[in-house]
């Protein structure tokens, strides 16, 4: 069994209308457009895999699900830090392919086609309350918190099953385009999350 350990910063835009219902129903209820279509970024903070440094890197993902997430079939692809050594570019996508088994192992049973995974600028960034990924030209991304009644103060659900963390932060896209492997997406305006994240194989 891998060895492997990632903490850092996930966020997600997806097409659902109003917050994701993934995060509560753990994948039980359907997304609000009855399908779910996606992008991901991480940012690692700090990581290892068999010995391997992860840190510092960041990672894209776009993920193309037909219906209720818990039942499967997902299409997905990996964007990969260029700067990752050769060894560090195979454990992420063992990694992200589920591969490695542990928190991310989901993924190599729900994934019905891996649809790959390369190497790209991915950058991520905060300015202020707000993130940004860019993956090349295949992916432009940023999501800002929602605030609740006290000002300045973010809405979070917390501690949820989810899969990626208990704490979720409820976000904004301001905006969400994809552009590769035949899909055009924009998301500006829709759901988004943020999650610290703490993955590994135990």
């Amino acid at each position: 069994m891998d060895d492997w350990k990632i903490e850092g910063e996930l966020i997600l835009n997806c097409n659902c209308t109003v917050f994701c219902p993934c995060v509560v129903s753990l994948g039980k209820h359907p997304p609000t457009e009855g399908y779910c279509q996606a992008w991901m970024g991480v940012r690692i903070d700090k990581g290892h895999f068999n010995g391997v440094d992860l840190s510092g890197l960041n990672i894209g993902m776009l993920l193309d699900i037909p219906g209720l997430m818990a039942r499967g079939n997902w299409k997905a692809a990996a964007y990969i830090d260029e700067r990752a050594s050769d060894e560090a570019f195979d454990a992420l996508v063992r990694i992200f392919s589920g591969q490695a088994r542990g928190t991310t192992g989901l993924f190599s049973v729900l994934v019905g086609e891996f649809l790959g995974a390369e190497r790209q600028p991915v950058t991520y960034e905060t300015e202020g309350k707000t993130r940004r990924l860019t993956v090349g030209r295949k992916i432009k991304g940023a999501v800002t918190p929602i605030e609740g009644a006290e000002p300045g103060e973010e809405v979070k659900v917390v501690n949820t099953g989810y899969w990626m963390g208990p704490d979720v932060t409820i976000a904004k896209a301001d905006q969400g385009r994809v552009r590769d492997r035949g899909r055009v997406w924009d998301f500006d305006g829709r759901s988004a999350e943020i999650c610290q994240i703490r993955w590994g194989s135990a």
